[in-house]
């Protein structure tokens, strides 16, 4: 089953021309997934990477059934770009753009409250069910089907798990890159909700990092919702120091639960198997798994 995304769901490219968009669209159609249109202003009727180009979301959506949209566009106008796929219908939006104005994204929060649509991102790698489908630009060939599934902050910590999850001779069903910024829109607990309730996902990583309280969030809802499923748990940035900014804009300590210590030992207290190295990810789930 997978979630958010699997082999039948009809992906649209926003920014579909522009050089990230035709870089990464170029991948996720060689990977299998079912790309079926590309939206540019003033390029509709013309073709690209051999689908059709449209000059609006609406327009893509009536000519080919799309249900999910990847954007690459520029952090001026990303935000529009998400308003305008959540009017058209899109069902799942994964915004990979970084640096959008946090008062841009209020805006997007406010508006997607009560709405269908759900967001991931932006900032994000993306989301990829093994095998199946890839809306993002994450390396595809990490990823080996599986029943474990992943939802991270971090986008190459992600293929770090993954690898990991691999060689430990397990396989990934969906992994999920919620992105590091302040605001955003799939939170921690959200996608751990979603691997929870899916029958073809056995166990989950989650990784976090400093600043913010979704890993704190997540943690308590899984021991209140009777740990259903093991999930191995890391936080990154336990070295980092109070009141800087490391890497992602979310990522900074501003209290004593923003720390990678805190967030450890309450993620422990909840029944998650948490681990001090990203190296020790596949071999924790393993063991797990294998009880």
């Amino acid at each position: 089953m997978s979630i958010l995304v699997n082999k039948n769901s009809k992906i649209l490219v926003q920014g579909f021309t522009g050089t990230e968009g035709t870089f990464h669209a170029t991948q996720m159609i060689e990977y299998g997934t079912n790309v079926v249109g590309g939206v540019t202003p003033g390029k509709g009727g013309s073709t690209h990477l051999n689908k059709p180009v449209f000059n609006t979301v609406a327009d893509c959506v009536k000519t080919t059934g799309a249900d999910t949209s990847i954007i690459f566009v520029p952090p001026a106008f990303a935000a529009d770009a998400i308003l305008e796929a959540t009017e058209a219908g899109i069902k799942l939006v994964v915004c990979i753009t970084e640096g959008i104005p946090v008062q841009d994204m209020v805006k997007v929060k406010n508006y997607l409250q009560g709405k269908t649509t759900r967001l991931v991102g932006p900032n994000c790698p993306g989301v990829i069910t093994a095998g199946e489908c890839k809306v993002g630009i994450m390396p595809g060939f990490v990823f080996i089907p599986g029943r474990i599934g992943i939802v991270s902050k971090s986008g190459t910590l992600t293929y770090e798990a993954a690898d990991q999850v691999a060689k430990a001779g397990l396989g990934i069903s969906t992994a999920v890159g919620i992105g590091g910024d302040p605001i955003i829109g799939t939170t921690t607990k959200e996608a751990v909700e979603l691997f929870m309730n899916d029958k073809d996902t056995d166990a989950i990583v989650m990784i976090g990092e400093i600043g913010g309280g979704m890993e704190a969030e997540a943690a308590r809802w899984i021991k209140e919702s009777g740990n259903k499923k093991p999930v191995v748990g890391f936080i990154a940035g336990q070295t980092a120091p109070p009141g800087r900014r490391m890497g992602h804009a979310g990522a900074i300590v501003g209290g004593a639960d923003d720390t990678a210590a805190a967030k450890m030992k309450i993620m422990n207290e909840c029944g998650i198997h948490v681990v001090n190295s990203p190296a020790d990810i596949g071999k924790k789930m393993a063991e797990i798994i294998k009880k």
